[in-house]
């Protein structure tokens, strides 16, 4: 049955109204993408200005950082140095006050704990430990004839030494005792000036650590081995004194006591450190293979 005319025109009033309501919608969706786009483009746009901000910002962190940590280092570096300084002025200070005649006693006081009496049972001596170990030096003509050795240190405790070695040539013996002590540090014998003052440590005629105050008066005097390594020094020497330790006023040795002159006053010599030091070397060298000091 065909179509009416106004079921026609409404049908076409219909497909029409369809259609354009199509249209309308593509152009809405069509507007409205561009949007998205233009709104995508702007976020991104802020995006990587945000970005580049913070990373702008990050490097000047970072740099700030390096320099308040090259700060930090320069500062340490002035502290250490200004402790230097102190520390420095604090060892004038002290040379000081003994160059000028304060007492020696802080100095003393903690000397005489590396010290020790050296016995045996033909005579005794003295010797001065050089190791915390026990490493003990001494002249090698204390040790003469002797059988047994024994040291005694500032506490009077009797401790079996065990000999090691010596060197004939510079009178120089090096024995060991147990267990762990003070030690003396050995000077550079080529620093040593002529007139600087030295204290002798020593066991004169049975009278143990016994101290004696002078002044160095030459230095490289040839000894008994024509070796030219001895300090003549004004401070007293007796029987007994030998092996002890002549040290300055750093509490250092520069010598080891070893003989006077006994036509003359005040004539006394000891070997001089470095060779103290040759002489414990090749001693060790020989017994264990290696150096001690």
């Amino acid at each position: 049955m065909p179509l009416k005319k106004h079921h026609k025109i409404m049908i076409g009033s219909l497909s029409s109204f369809l259609v354009i309501l199509l249209i309308a919608n593509s152009i809405f969706l069509y507007v409205l993408y561009g949007q998205l786009q233009i709104n995508y483009s702007k976020l991104n746009t802020n995006i990587n200005e945000l970005k580049i901000d913070t990373q702008s910002k990050f490097n000047e962190l970072t740099e700030n950082v390096m320099e308040t940590q090259q700060d930090v280092t320069n500062l340490n570096m002035q502290l250490g140095s200004i402790n230097e300084e102190f520390s420095t002025l604090g060892e004038q200070f002290s040379k000081l006050k003994s160059s000028v005649g304060e007492d020696f006693s802080s100095i003393i006081e903690n000397a005489v704990k590396s010290v020790v009496t050296i016995k045996t049972d033909v005579g005794q001596g003295t010797g001065f430990i050089i190791t915390n170990d026990g490493y003990v030096v001494t002249n090698a003509h204390v040790l003469s004839g002797g059988r047994i050795v024994q040291a005694m240190d500032y506490e009077q405790t009797i401790i079996q030494a065990s000999f090691i070695g010596y060197n004939n040539d510079l009178d120089i013996a090096l024995l060991k005792i147990p267990g762990t002590h003070e030690r003396f540090r050995l000077a550079d014998s080529d620093d040593i000036q002529i007139g600087e003052k030295v204290i002798a440590i020593g066991n004169p005629l049975g009278l143990q650590f016994s101290v004696s105050q002078g002044i160095v008066s030459a230095v490289h005097r040839p000894g008994p081995n024509e070796l030219k390594a001895y300090i003549q020094t004004d401070a007293a020497l007796n029987p007994g004194s030998s092996g002890g330790p002549l040290i300055n006023t750093d509490g250092k040795v520069i010598g080891i006591n070893n003989f006077k002159i006994g036509t003359g006053e005040s004539l006394g010599f000891a070997l001089e450190s470095n060779f103290i030091k040759e002489a414990v070397n090749e001693i060790t060298k020989q017994a264990f293979g290696e150096t001690l000091v």
